[in-house]
Parts: C-alpha cells; structure tokens; sequence
C-alpha cells in the first residue's frame, strides 16, 4: 500500500499516489529558515533550521542550530520516513504550516541534548519564486529544482541548556525548494571522463525596515552565470510578474587564505547598488550541508538524534566541509532614485573549483 495522508489534498504531480515522487532517487522536498535581531546588540542571537524529505530513500532529516558567543550548537535528527511525506517531525523537531505561504511554526523539544524552541515565521510579503535550477555535468542531471523564497519576522524563544532567549522582532528568511539535487550517499560511478568539481554559489537575501533585497548567483568557472537574480520587494506587496533588476553583478574581497568574503558589492545598474559587510559566519555544516556524517538524506537507522558543539573561531577555514557559510551581514542599498537604505542580511557563499573572477584555478585554492 502507498496510499498516505498526502493522498487526501489536491496536490498530486503525477499520476502516482503522493508517496511517489517520480522516478529519480534524487528527488528531494526541503524547508530552511533563518533568523537574527534586525540591528547588532553585541550579545546576540542566530538561528537556523533545516528539515529534508527524500521520498525514494524513504529518509526524513531535520536540523535546528543556535549560534552565540561565538559557540554553535546543532541538533542533528534523522528517521526513516515510511513513505509519509506529511508528517513533519523528525523526532525533538517539528514543522507546523499555520497558513500556507504565509505563516510556520518550528518546534524543538530535545531535553536530552538540552535544547528547545518554539518559534513562528511571518512573512513580510508574497514568496518570490527563483529560476528554475537546472544543472548538468556531462550527460548527468546534477540539479533540477524550484525554491521559493520569503523574509520574515518571527516570535517566540530559544533555550540552549537552560539559558532561553527572546527572538520577538528577529527578522531573516526562509525557503522551500524541490526537485533534484545530490542527496544520499554517493553515485559510486564517476563520470566518464572525469569531471573537475565546480560550484559558485552566493545567496543575499535582506531586511530592511520596510521590504527586502533578494540576489542570487550560480557562476561556472569562467564567471558566466547560469542562474542569477535580484529584486526588491516591498512589505506587503507580491510580484504580479516574474522580473527583478534588468542588471545584477557583484565584486567580493575574500579573506587571505580562505574562501570566504571579508566585503562585497552588488550592482544593480540602473537600480542602485548595495554593500556587504560580513559579521559573522554560521557554518552550514550544522544544518548537514557538507557534512561527513550527517549529511542530508542518509540513512542514520529508525530514528536518531545528536548534539554537535563546535567554536567557530577554531574551525580550519580549508577544510571542503567548512567552505560553505551565511555571513551575518550589514548592509546598505542606495537604491535608483538615491534613497539610503540600511539593514542586516546574510550573505551565503559556497565556492568550490574554479572561478576565474575570483582568482580559483583549482578545487580548494586559497584566496592570497
């Protein structure tokens, strides 16, 4: 039998039973978000979740992290998922949509691991829909995938042992993809012939007091994007069109000896200009990105659930698994008609291989 709760609401996309998604084992269902006080207070808070649904592994996983002091700590969760795609929990961490596009709840409760939170996501307006993603190498299908995308305002606290903290009035970002991307263990057959690794990737979405700015790159290794855009939207208001800037580019100063930015500027031609001043790094590592042994999608048994501590200063910034981060960012939009605009973002970087813009020639080169 594979008739699930899923089966009862008009949301069939093929002819299946909703259990079935296609017929790729890639096939992947996705919720992240993110959050940070809209102005820096010295002793502040970030946090992030993820939660992964991956119906042809038959694997759920979640993550849910808070950052302070310059000490992260992950919550790692990962089930079987029975072929039931609607049940958003995986075991301390829940997803409830309150209003479809609109408003979600996230729930921890982890007291073994000492960790717990309720918060509530509003969206500040309508979520924007970003390019389709597709990607090959070679023949192969790497990426096929949708992901909208929704800043937001949220309520509620976070505990890490013992300690709980307020996030009323925090402000950040949430997205829901879909599609293919490379989850589970590892295709073990290489591409013929072999294939340098690549992939640039910046991500900036942004607050500020009244709507946001979205940008975003996919670049080869010659600099050419394949995926990119950018646009303002203002509190409230929703896209009647799929459009955005008619120019969008970018210059970044990366740090000596890492991949990682120390500023950048995204020019929207005609439609102003915004700088970046990264902050803070969040590791994306503790949401599974990367990660060596909680990756996203791999199969972890029935049920299992892991507390991860790490200090951010200590982490080798050359280590592949540590490339990936959100910057906690302020930044300033002065916009097409001059109007000064200040706020706080994240920038999100992911550059592995070339990219002749940014001075990589090989897989892991180091900025000088």
């Amino acid at each position: 039998m594979a008739l699930t709760w899923g089966d009862d609401y008009p949301i069939h996309q093929t002819p299946e039973p909703v259990a079935y998604a296609g017929t790729d084992r890639n096939f992947y269902d996705r919720y992240f978000f993110n959050g940070y006080a809209p102005s820096d207070d010295g002793d502040e808070v970030f946090f992030a979740a993820a939660f992964g649904v991956y119906p042809h592994l038959n694997i759920a996983d979640a993550a849910f992290c808070v950052m302070k002091d310059g000490k992260q700590v992950n919550l790692h969760a990962s089930r079987w998922l029975e072929m039931e795609r609607m049940d958003l929990t995986v075991g301390p961490i829940a997803i409830t949509v309150l209003e479809p596009l609109k408003r979600l709840k996230l729930t921890v409760t982890a007291p073994e691991q000492g960790i717990a939170a309720e918060i509530v996501f509003e969206g500040r307006a309508f979520p924007i829909e970003e390019p389709r993603f597709v990607r090959r190498n070679g023949p192969r299908a790497f990426m096929d995938y949708t992901r909208l995308t929704q800043n937001g305002r949220y309520s509620g606290w976070v505990e890490v042992d013992g300690v709980r903290s307020g996030v009323d009035g925090f402000v950040g970002t949430r997205d829901r993809s879909w599609g293919v991307r490379p989850v589970g263990a590892r295709d073990p057959q290489e591409l013929a012939p072999p294939v340098l690794p690549q992939f640039f990737w910046l991500w900036a979405p942004c607050n500020f007091e009244d709507g946001g700015l979205f940008f975003h790159t996919n670049d080869d290794e010659l600099g050419r994007a394949w995926n990119r855009r950018a646009l303002w939207l203002g509190d409230g208001e929703r896209e009647l069109e799929f459009g955005g800037f008619a120019e969008a580019s970018y210059a970044i100063h990366w740090k000596s000896g890492t991949r990682h930015a120390r500023a950048a500027t995204l020019d929207f031609g005609a439609d102003g200009a915004m700088t970046v001043e990264p902050k803070r790094e969040f590791f994306m590592l503790g949401l599974g990105y990367t990660h060596p042994t909680w990756g996203h999608g791999l199969n972890q048994g029935k049920l299992k659930v892991e507390r991860e501590d790490f200090v951010t200063a200590d982490l080798d910034r050359a280590v592949p698994q540590h490339l990936h981060v959100q910057a906690l960012s302020d930044v300033t939009y002065v916009d097409g008609a001059g109007r000064t605009r200040r706020g706080r973002g994240v920038f999100e970087q992911l550059a592995i291989g070339p990219h002749a813009p940014s001075g990589f020639a090989s897989i892991l080169d180091m900025a000088p």
